[in-house]
Formats: C-alpha cells, sequence, structure tokens
C-alpha cells in the first residue's frame, strides 16, 4: 500500500478488516487523510480494481475516548441512514461495512462509499451556494421514511451557556432565558441535525458559476425527528461563524424561499435559533481548528467567539 502521507496510514487491523469487504482481486493502493472533521478520523481509501481502475472508500475512525465510548449508536444509526438514503435523491454515501465496537478494527470504524466534490468554507461564492444549501436542507426535510430516527438532543441548556470572554453579557442573559423555556410546540421532520457547509459537497470544477452544484452531503451520525428549524438554526450559525452574521440570519431566509416551512411565530423561531447558537459558545475552539485547518487562518478561537457573540446580539435584535 502506498501512503499519501505518513498520518493517512490505515491500522493494520483496520487494514485487514477494509480488505475483507473489496473484491476479489482489488487492493488498496493509496491512503488520504481527509481534514475538516471533529469527532472523528477521515481516511479516503482508493482501491486498485481487477480491471487496472481504481474506486475511492472512504474509512471513519472514531478515536476519541468520549466519542467511541458513544460510537455502537452512532455508526449504527449512521449506517442504517446511509442504507435509507439510497435511491432517496438525497446524494449521501453509501453504506459497505461497520464495526461498531471497534472488534475487528481497533477502533469503531465505517466503511463507506466516496462521493465526488469538495467543501467550499471559503467567502467568495457564499451568495451563489447559500440558496443551493437551502434546497438542499428542504429536500431531507422531505423525506418520510418508514421508521422514524431518534427524536432530536438539545446540546445546551440555558444554565450551562458560559458566554465567551468579551461578550455582551445582558443579551446572553437574556438569550438563555429564551431557550429556559419550554420547547415550542413543532411538526416533526427528518433532519441531518449537523447540517452545514463543512459537511456538503459541491463540484469541483462547475463549467460556470451558474452551474455550481452539489454533489453530496456527508456525516449523518446524528440524524434526527425534530423541527425544520433546528437544522435551519444549526446551518445559520455555521454561516454566521464562517462568513459573518448577517449570513447566519440570511439563510432562514432562503430556505423558505426554497419552499421550506419554518414556525409561524418569531419566538418559536427565535428558541431554535439560540438553542443551537448558545451551543457553540462551549465549543469555538473545537469548530475552529477545522476550519483553520481547511485554509481559513484568519478564524482563530477569539475571531470565531467574536463572530458568535456578534451574532447572538443580532439574533435579539431581530426576533427578539
Amino acid at each position: 500500500m502506498i501512503d499519501h502521507d505518513e498520518a493517512g496510514a490505515v491500522r493494520p487491523l483496520a487494514l485487514a478488516w477494509v480488505n475483507r469487504h473489496l473484491e476479489a482481486g482489488e487492493r488498496i493502493v493509496e491512503a488520504e487523510t481527509l481534514h475538516g472533521g471533529i469527532t472523528s478520523e477521515m481516511r479516503r481509501l482508493t482501491v486498485g480494481t481487477r480491471d487496472a481502475g481504481t474506486r475511492d472508500l472512504v474509512l471513519r475512525t472514531f478515536v476519541d475516548p468520549f466519542f467511541v465510548e458513544h460510537a455502537e449508536g452512532l455508526l449504527n444509526r449512521e449506517a442504517g441512514v446511509l442504507t435509507l438514503l439510497a435511491g432517496t435523491g438525497v446524494p449521501a454515501p453509501g453504506p459497505v461495512a461497520v464495526d461498531p465496537t471497534g472488534a475487528q478494527c481497533e477502533y469503531p470504524s465505517l466503511l463507506m462509499t466516496h462521493l465526488a466534490g469538495r467543501t467550499l468554507l471559503g467567502d467568495e461564492g457564499v451568495e451563489a451556494r447559500v440558496p443551493l444549501l437551502a434546497r438542499q436542507l428542504v429536500a431531507i426535510h422531505a423525506l418520510r421514511p418508514a421508521e422514524r430516527p431518534r427524536e432530536y438532543e438539545a446540546w445546551t441548556t440555558a444554565d450551562a451557556v458560559v458566554p465567551p470572554s468579551g461578550a455582551d453579557a445582558a443579551a446572553w442573559a437574556a438569550a438563555a432565558d429564551v431557550i429556559r423555556r419550554p420547547a415550542p410546540p413543532y411538526e416533526g421532520r427528518f433532519l441531518h441535525r449537523d447540517f452545514h457547509p463543512g459537511n456538503v459537497l459541491f463540484d469541483v470544477l462547475p463549467a460556470s458559476p451558474a452551474g455550481l452544484r452539489i454533489t453530496g452531503v456527508v456525516d449523518w451520525v446524528e440524524t434526527s425527528w425534530g423541527p425544520a428549524d433546528l437544522d435551519v438554526a444549526h446551518c445559520s450559525t455555521n454561516l454566521a461563524l464562517l462568513h459573518g452574521p448577517a449570513w447566519g440570519l440570511r439563510f432562514a431566509e432562503a430556505y423558505e424561499e426554497a419552499g421550506g416551512v419554518l414556525a409561524p411565530a418569531a419566538s418559536e423561531r427565535l428558541y431554535w435559533r439560540l438553542l443551537d447558537g448558545l451551543a457553540f459558545a462551549a465549543g469555538a475552539q473545537r469548530v475552529a481548528r477545522p476550519w483553520r485547518e481547511a485554509g481559513r487562518a484568519e478564524l482563530t478561537t477569539r475571531a470565531v467567539e467574536e463572530r458568535l457573540d456578534a451574532y447572538v446580539t443580532a439574533l435579539m435584535d431581530a426576533l427578539g
């Protein structure tokens, strides 16, 4: 096997496991680390085929102790969702094999097909990408599986919120009070639950800016059943931190323009937007790191915290 870089090397037990799931006469010829993930190691495996061609697979591996502890549920859920998505029109990887407890691979792992395309995280072209993201999310929410995924889980509580250093204390206290209330009633939808630009692939070389299209949506470990507002909120927060608060506010409009339906009352929309946004206060460093690895060097932890503060304040001004 030829490794693209030392970090891309596949552990021996995992390599043996992958080989058992290849076609006769196939072999792994290259492994490359895929950057940008937060919760797991991701590698692209290039497989040499019997006809002297190649095909690619992706290996997800949980190594962090927290995620290893929860890997069985996460990986079984993702493998099941990827099976469900086949034939739906939502561009997602296909599952190949799963070792949810690491019994064979040393660490819990999921092997899946590779999708063409790349993430686009720069400011240039964001105005063209936002409508595409919105239309893709509407399509995901339109899915009606025979068996619903688990109910969504909130990622923070009012009492757990700690504002970033230098944040508008009054605005954050008021925001925490908003999510202290009972969750508004909602009509359930099929949620990706971690839908944001880092989990969406676009054409590498579209014929023209107008021809840009989404080629894949990845990372389905958090798939849930819940309000469409929550998925919109998560993408909105990410857009606000990547490109500025105005883009976080814009995404909900783009979602409705694409045919999506959100909560009718401003107070309800504010609840879901803040339930997601405030959860980022504890993880700004964890979010900023993969963005810097992807080329956004200016997105230091402090810069992300400042944008988060500005976004929370803007939400309170716009919807509060």
